[in-house]
């Protein structure tokens, strides 16, 4: 990912919170026949391996666990982003040498990919996503709630995934390299849009 350093998110801690964030990200694999792209959910345990291990399942009938990688997956996390005006600038009445831009955040995540059936360890991922997407509900569900053998034939019907994570890339294009003046414009801006990606992005922009 190109990441000039005024957009470099190096710290560990602040990239997993990325990545717990991020509702849906995407299971890239380069294989013999071309790029293989999924969205999955994952959950992330942060202290499995040194930047931690992703854990999610695809649906048996999808080709791209069959496929060997030629290379390492890529996992992406998209996080808030929001287009940038530039008649929020306050430069543009200095000078009028401003052009539009978007703002963002993301997370690449790189590692082999292990797939697996067995399922005491899929009825373990299912549980723990379900569990941590249901927290907070007043009456959350639970696996447990739906008929057993049921849950045992929906499980015959996926293929887990592990990638411990052997790189990490963040970044995170908040208008750090934009002068102060210019950076509270396009707070301003962002915080009277509709969209509510927009007011999130305004909160993001450093003062």
């Amino acid at each position: 990912m190109y990441t000039p350093p005024a957009f470099a998110q190096d710290d560990l801690a602040t990239i997993h919170g990325m990545i717990r964030a991020a509702g849906l990200a995407t299971l890239v694999t380069m294989t013999e026949d071309g790029l293989i792209g999924t969205p999955l959910p994952l959950i992330l345990k942060e202290d499995e391996g040194p930047f931690g291990t992703l854990h999610g399942h695809l649906a048996r009938p999808n080709p791209q666990w069959k496929l060997t990688p030629q290379a390492d997956a890529l996992v992406i996390f998209p996080g808030p982003d929001a287009y940038v005006s530039p008649s929020w600038y306050a430069s543009k009445a200095e000078h009028g040498k401003v052009v539009p831009t978007w703002n963002y955040s993301a997370v690449h995540a790189y590692g082999t990919p292990e797939f697996f059936d067995d399922p005491d360890r899929l009825l373990q991922v299912v549980s723990t996503l379900t569990d941590r997407h249901e927290a907070g509900r007043p009456a959350p569900w639970a696996v447990a709630d739906a008929p057993e053998k049921y849950v045992q034939a929906q499980l015959r019907g996926i293929v887990g995934l592990k990638l411990e994570i052997s790189r990490l890339e963040g970044k995170q294009k908040f208008s750090q390299n934009k002068p102060e003046a210019d950076r509270a414009g396009v707070a301003r801006g962002l915080a009277g849009e509709a969209d509510p990606a927009a007011r999130e992005m305004a909160g993001q922009i450093p003062q």
